[in-house]
C-alpha cells in the first residue's frame, strides 16, 4: 500500500472508533491485504490517538492466544494492539454502553514492564522473566470489532489495522509478584447476574500467558520497538469472549488476583 492510503484507512478507522461506529468495508485501494500493511494503519492510528488531550500509550494487548480463535479469524499466529491511558481505568462500578459499537468482553492476565526493554539481548525466555516484569494483575480487555459483519469474515488484517479490535481495558488496583499464583494452571470464572457464564484457565492463553508477553516482547525487538517501564501487557482472554448487553452485571474472578465487578449500562 502507499503510504497516503495507509494513512486515509487510519484516519478512517480512527473516525468510527471515536464516533463508536462500525463500518462495513475500506474502499479496495484502502485494505490491507499482509501483515505489514495491517501494522502500519496500525501504527498511523496509533499516531492518531496519541493526538488525543491527556492520552498515553499504557502498552500493548494480544489477541488469539488460542488456537481455537486463531481458526476463527484466519490466522496462525497472535496479533498485537496498544493500550491507551484514555481508554482504561483501574477498577470501575459501572461501563457505559453508549461508548462502544459491539463489545465483547474478556478477561486477561496482565504484566507490568519492570524496566525499558533492551532489545539489543533479545529473543528473550522464561529465565528473563524477573528481569523483564515486575508485578502481574488481573484485567478485562473490551473488544469492539469496527466493521458491520461476522469476526470470521472481519479477516484478520482489518482487525491488526483496527488496533487489534481493543477499545479499552479494565485492570485491578492491586499488582501482585508473578509467583503469586500458577500461571500453568489457575482458574478463571465470569459470572453474569451472579450466574457463572464461563470457565477458563490461565492455560488457555499459549498454555502460559509468560509465553504470550514474551512473544509480543521478542515480537516488537525483532521490529526495533521496546516496551517501557510501567507499561503493561495484556496476554489474552483466559475465557470464551463475553458479548456484552445492556443491564449485564459483570464479575471476572481471578482468585488470588482478586476479581473486577461493574455493570454494564
Amino acid at each position: 500500500m502507499k503510504q497516503q492510503e495507509i494513512i486515509s484507512a487510519s484516519k478512517i478507522l480512527f473516525e468510527h472508533k471515536l464516533n463508536k461506529t462500525g463500518l462495513d468495508d475500506l474502499k479496495n485501494n484502502l485494505v490491507p491485504f499482509n501483515l505489514v500493511d495491517a501494522y502500519k494503519i496500525q501504527e498511523e492510528l496509533k499516531i492518531l490517538y496519541l493526538t488525543l488531550q491527556n492520552n498515553e500509550s499504557l502498552g500493548k494487548k494480544i489477541g488469539v492466544t488460542n488456537k481455537e480463535a486463531a481458526k476463527q479469524i484466519g490466522i496462525d499466529e497472535p496479533f498485537y494492539g496498544n493500550l491507551f491511558t484514555r481508554f482504561s481505568d483501574i477498577n470501575i462500578n459501572t461501563l457505559n454502553s453508549k461508548n462502544f459499537h459491539k463489545p465483547y468482553l474478556e478477561p486477561e492476565i496482565s504484566f507490568r514492564i519492570k524496566d525499558d526493554i533492551n532489545i539489543s539481548l533479545a529473543p528473550y525466555d522464561k529465565n528473563n522473566i524477573n528481569n523483564l516484569f515486575d508485578g502481574i494483575v488481573c484485567s478485562i480487555e473490551i473488544v469492539d470489532f469496527r466493521f458491520n459483519k461476522p469476526i470470521d469474515k472481519i479477516g484478520p488484517y482489518n482487525i491488526i489495522a483496527s488496533n487489534g479490535a481493543s477499545d479499552y481495558w479494565i485492570r485491578h488496583e492491586n499488582i501482585y509478584p508473578l509467583n503469586v499464583i500458577n500461571l500453568e494452571n489457575h482458574e478463571v470464572k465470569l459470572f453474569v447476574d451472579s450466574k457463572i457464564h464461563f470457565e477458563g484457565n490461565t492455560n488457555n492463553v499459549l498454555e502460559n500467558p509468560l509465553n504470550a508477553a514474551l512473544w509480543l516482547i521478542n515480537k516488537l525487538a525483532s521490529q526495533g520497538e521496546p516496551m517501557l517501564k510501567g507499561q503493561f501487557i495484556s496476554t489474552g482472554s483466559c475465557t470464551k469472549a463475553l458479548k456484552l448487553d445492556n443491564g449485564m452485571h459483570i464479575q471476572a474472578e481471578f482468585g488470588n488476583l482478586g476479581s473486577i465487578e461493574f455493570d454494564y449500562i
